[in-house]
Parts: C-alpha cells; sequence; structure tokens
C-alpha cells in the first residue's frame, strides 16, 4: 500500500491498541483485524453526483463500487471526483473554502506523538511549524512508509514500536514542499494538486502559514457550485 501511494490503512492504532506497541507482533496479524466492515457503496450506475453527495456528507475518502451482484468493481475517490469537477469554473478562492483552524506539530515532536494526534482527531496530515514558519507537512502515508521500511525493522531489538517512534518527526520530512495562496483560484489548486499527487497544500501569507486547503475542502466547493 506505500509502494502504491494507498492510504487507508490504520496500521499504527493495530500496533499500539491490540499489540502493546509490538510491530514484529502487529504486522503478522490479518488484514481481516483492521478492516472495515460496515462500509458505504456506491452502485455501478450511480452518477458523480451521487458520489459527491456522499463524499461530502460522510467525509468519506472512498467508495467501493459494487455491481447488482454485490461484486467489486473499482472503487471512487475525493481525488477521482476532483479530476472531474477541477476542470469547471469557479470564481472562488482557497481563501474562500480553506480550513484556518489549524492542528500543527513541531519539528521536534515525536513519530509516536504524532501518530497518536492523527489518529486522535482523525486527520491524514498534520503542517510542521517552528517559531511560526512553515518546516513541512507529515502524512499518514509517511508514517506508514518509515513503518514498512527495512530499516526500521533493522533497528528493532525488542520488537516494540517505541524504539523507532521516538524519532523526531522532522527525520520523515523530505522533498519539495509545495504551497499556496490565499488568492490562488480553486481551480489552479486543484490543477497543482492533481498535477504533484498530493491531497493538501498549506496556504501561505507572507511567511506565515494561515490555513490549509485539501482535495475534500476543492470537492466540496466545487459541489456546491
Amino acid at each position: 500500500m506505500t509502494k502504491c501511494g494507498f492510504r487507508r490503512l490504520p496500521v499504527y492504532k493495530l500496533v499500539q491498541v491490540r499489540h502493546g506497541g509490538n510491530l514484529l507482533a502487529a504486522v503478522n496479524e490479518s488484514v481481516r483485524t483492521i478492516m472495515t466492515q460496515q462500509i458505504t457503496t456506491l452502485a455501478h450506475d450511480s452518477r458523480i453526483s451521487d458520489a459527491v453527495d456522499i463524499i461530502v456528507k460522510k467525509k468519506i475518502g472512498g467508495l467501493p463500487i459494487i455491481d447488482d451482484d454485490g461484486v467489486l468493481n473499482g472503487i471512487v475517490t475525493e481525488r477521482d471526483v476532483l479530476r472531474v469537477l477541477g476542470a469547471e469554473r469557479s470564481t472562488l478562492t482557497v481563501e474562500d473554502v480553506m480550513s484556518s483552524s489549524l492542528r500543527v506539530t513541531a519539528p521536534d515532536c515525536t513519530i509516536a506523538n504524532v501518530a497518536h494526534d492523527m489518529i486522535q482527531y482523525r486527520f491524514r496530515r498534520l503542517p510542521v511549524v517552528s517559531d511560526d514558519v512553515l518546516y513541512g507537512m507529515v502524512t499518514a502515508t509517511d508514517i506508514m512508509k518509515y513503518l514498512g521500511s527495512r530499516e526500521v525493522f533493522s533497528h528493532l531489538t525488542t520488537g516494540n514500536v517505541a524504539e523507532v517512534m521516538e524519532l523526531p518527526v522532522r527525520t520523515l520530512i523530505a522533498g519539495d514542499l509545495f504551497t499556496t495562496t490565499p488568492m490562488q483560484s480553486i481551480n489552479q489548486a486543484a490543477r497543482e494538486m492533481l498535477t504533484r499527487n498530493i491531497g493538501a497544500l498549506p496556504v501561505i501569507e507572507g511567511s506565515r502559514l494561515i490555513g490549509l486547503v485539501t482535495e475534500f475542502d476543492l470537492v466540496r466547493a466545487f459541489a456546491k457550485g
């Protein structure tokens, strides 16, 4: 899943809650242990507007598509919907749709604490801020890639995840940081997210972080027309 960039995998919660921090025990569990069984699906002949309505109202990032016999045909995600809706013209700007009440973390905060915050508050990502300046962005996928890396397992001696989760979160931040401005159109923001294959853009004014705009924010905005 980390190799292909999939984001729906609550592994860290499994490790901490069910196995008391034992990573080696947790990775040998069946995927049935962490899968969501009460799922919302979409019929194969549904309209795009039906998918948008469910995504926005239930805040669901992905919907399995099934045929008349209940057989899985595919999945539609926020990004798929954004790819369609992003072609529509809108007069809205990033400032109109962004989230401005942000939860952030610091570069020296441990990976364990960041993962805990993501689970507790149901965030997929957290801006990393130092002295009111945006340092980077950490995502759930970054943590999953880290947990699944060979480097992590080479450092395990007792098998407890705490051995590899006490590093500062800044060690996970790499590569370019893409941002947007409050007055950029949501059409341009959508194009940038799709082009760069990212799920959110920090909103910068001057050198200060003032908000965050996500795929969900844009889907909701386009859906309102």
